[in-house]
């Protein structure tokens, strides 16, 4: 087998390096942060300008091309540098899932805009208690012209700035998957400040209006176009995670070797090397399930299990990695002067969105005990 990196993503990952280099400094940083969404809007025209937001989108529609694998090398060095920026949101579970599943006019009108920044379009995947869209507790009636929705959605990322919301309904029928308009009749947004510091919004639909032209699938097909959302959006949080872990890991690794006791860099006290050794095994364990998930969406191979597996090891390298950063760096870390606070709080918001360690870890147990009693 060839294992070998294609130049055209390698070039890709060294432009993005680039760009968010020049755009996240800590003053930068900094700045965005006090702003109510925490976006860096020039970051992300920069992005769009640079051909990156349309790696997954193809020719036809203003992008490159180059698919899911390399929309996930963009989100792992947007983690590195802890970026501003609603990748996932926009491009894996949005972008991705029209690409695929959305009729040619959907398409043709949205698509286009968000490859050349234009435009937002968020999603909506997590209601109270529920983090699978594939079940939505939000219900939708057809009526005429299309459907009226009615539910609570919760953690939507940047809904106040976003065009349309990707979001999921139960009907008579079966599930529908629509683009529902926030400023719409009904729609309600109410701010929620989340673990890693960012205003997301909780998103309550009474009897909104969407029309037909704004329906990207029903019945099977939405089980289909939410199926390959969920997998999506876990894989592309893991492949920010790598991003985030691999710098803390290596913020820890710098701090280390200069921090003095007794005389000596505390890196060379056996007790600290082997808990950055740790680290290091379990970003590069993370990084190749990860690899491993958006390898098989790509090729369109079933990857439900290797998805679930990565999501485990997202949260699980997350959590003990980040307790081993702040334990090696004392108080030092929780400083807000100091730059692990924010990788931390990121790491911990991705550890807990759509589907947590545990909840995750029963679902694969039982996925695998059905299957021995199937075969036994």
């Amino acid at each position: 087998m060839d294992f070998s990196v294609a130049d055209e993503l390698t070039s890709a990952k060294q432009l993005a390096q680039q760009i968010f280099t020049d755009f996240t400094t800590v003053d930068k940083l900094k700045a965005v942060e006090q702003q109510p969404e925490s976006f860096d809007a020039e970051l992300w025209q920069a992005l769009a300008d640079a051909g990156l937001l349309g790696l997954d989108i193809d020719d036809s529609h203003g992008g490159t091309g180059l698919g899911f694998y390399a929309l996930t090398a963009l989100c792992e060095e947007a983690g590195r540098s802890v970026a501003p920026i609603p990748l996932v949101p926009v491009l894996a579970s949005t972008a991705g899932t029209l690409r695929r599943f959305a009729a040619d006019s959907i398409k043709d009108r949205w698509l286009p805009a968000i490859a050349n920044g234009s435009a937002l379009l968020s999603a909506a995947l997590e209601e109270y208690n529920n983090d699978d869209p594939r079940s939505p507790g939000t219900s939708a009636q057809a009526g005429e012209g299309g459907f009226s929705v009615s539910g609570t959605k919760i953690c939507v990322s940047h809904a106040t700035a976003s065009a349309r919301i990707l979001l999921s309904a139960q009907a008579a029928d079966g599930l529908v998957v629509m683009l529902v308009d926030p400023r719409a009749a009904g729609v309600t947004l109410s701010p929620q400040v989340v673990t890693s510091g960012e205003t997301r919004y909780e998103l309550q639909l009474d009897k909104v209006q969407v029309p037909a032209e704004d329906v990207v699938a029903t019945g099977a097909r939405a089980a289909e176009a939410m199926n390959w959302a969920v997998q999506a959006t876990r894989t592309a949080l893991c492949a920010t995670m790598v991003g985030l872990t691999d710098k803390m890991m290596r913020i820890t690794g710098s701090y280390t070797t200069e921090r003095e006791q007794f005389g000596r860099a505390i890196a060379t006290f056996q007790a600290v090397s082997h808990r950055v050794a740790d680290c290091y095994i379990d970003v590069e364990c993370l990084s190749l399930v990860t690899q491993q998930a958006a390898s098989l969406i790509d090729q369109g191979r079933p990857a439900d299990e290797a998805v679930t597996i990565a999501k485990i090891w997202c949260g699980d390298t997350a959590h003990r990695v980040s307790q081993a950063a702040q334990h090696c760096h004392g108080g030092t870390g929780v400083d807000r002067d100091y730059p692990l606070f924010r990788y931390c709080l990121a790491a911990r918001q991705i550890e807990l969105s759509m589907g947590n360690s545990a909840s995750l870890t029963g679902e694969l147990g039982e996925r695998i005990a059905a299957e021995f009693l199937q075969s036994a």
